[in-house]
């Protein structure tokens, strides 16, 4: 495992993901000559209809959302501002394995 020092470069909420078929966060983190994405998202009910093929369930896809809301209102929280636009900036810890984004935290010790 290696840990990077960056910034979150742009975040967003909104449409994205695979094939632009997800609703959620979208997050670009850059340090000194690296950068990449993450987002946090699930299937968006305006685009993606639930059938029975599904291999999840509206009550899934609801709680999605509300797992996606509440880890906004974490990072919020712990970057000490008011809307996901604000973001923008925020210093971050990236750890990755193999050139594989594994995880990213807020650095809040120097907010």
């Amino acid at each position: 495992m290696e840990k990077k020092l960056g910034k979150l470069e742009n975040v967003r909420f909104g449409i994205g993901g695979y094939n632009d078929a997800c609703i959620g966060l979208l997050v670009t983190i850059s340090g000194d000559g690296w950068g990449v994405c993450s987002d946090r998202t699930t299937w968006d009910a305006k685009r993606i209809k639930h059938t029975e093929r599904c291999k999840w369930t509206e009550e899934e896809r609801n709680a999605s959302y509300s797992d996606i809301v509440h880890y906004i209102s974490g990072l919020l929280a712990g970057a000490k501002v008011k809307s996901v636009d604000k973001l923008n900036g925020i210093p971050v810890e990236a750890t990755f394995e193999k050139m594989e984004l594994k995880s990213w935290r807020i650095l809040t010790e120097v907010l």
